[in-house]
């Protein structure tokens, strides 16, 4: 049996939770690129490809396969691309231009949290307000685009967009997770 990093139930519960919500979401979204047909929904495959690869080090980490530092370093890279290209570059047409540009001006904080984050020299001593600011921040964004979308007319892609926009959240959640328990034994070792 393999040795898990975590002991505690509850974080144990946090992790599982985190890897069969976002695992059930991608696979919505895999099923919806395939019924949509990749020329409408390529984007939602390259987001997919950044969500599993989150998902399968949430996996590694849990299970010591992959050490903290490179587990904070390519989740953070990982997530933080999905921001800069789902939110920033790529960001859909919103309803109204105030929601759009709160959700730009969230995004890009939480794309400088991510750097500030891992650009720290002693990362473990980010503390642990600085680490769920990250996730509210991102389940912010995703409420003000699940707003937006009881705004727009409902059509075949609503149901795909109101889990797409819920994914990174989750998975933010689960890292947070993980980096909370990183920023405590940091904390302890100052």
């Amino acid at each position: 049996m393999k040795k898990t990093r975590f002991k505690k139930k509850a974080k144990i519960f946090d992790i599982v939770i985190t890897a069969v919500a976002g695992i059930f979401s991608v696979g919505i979204m895999l099923y919806g690129v395939f019924h949509l047909g990749l020329k409408e929904a390529w984007p939602e495959l390259v987001l997919n490809l950044f969500y599993m690869a989150c998902l399968v080090m949430i996996w590694m980490y849990f299970f010591n396969r992959l050490d903290s530092h490179r587990f904070n370093y390519w989740c953070s890279v990982s997530v933080g691309i999905t921001v800069l290209l789902r939110d920033i570059l790529f960001a859909p047409p919103l309803a109204y231009y105030a929601l759009h540009l709160t959700c730009l001006t969230l995004s890009v904080l939480l794309l400088c949290m991510l750097t500030f984050f891992y650009a720290r020299k002693n990362w473990q001593s980010y503390t642990k307000n600085n680490l769920w600011a990250i996730c509210v921040i991102d389940i912010i964004i995703a409420a003000l685009y699940n707003y937006d979308i009881y705004l727009e007319p409902i059509n075949e892609y609503t149901d795909y967009m109101l889990t797409e926009i819920w994914i990174r959240p989750t998975i933010t959640y689960g890292l947070v997770a993980c980096f909370v328990t990183e920023a405590q034994k940091g904390s302890k070792q100052i």
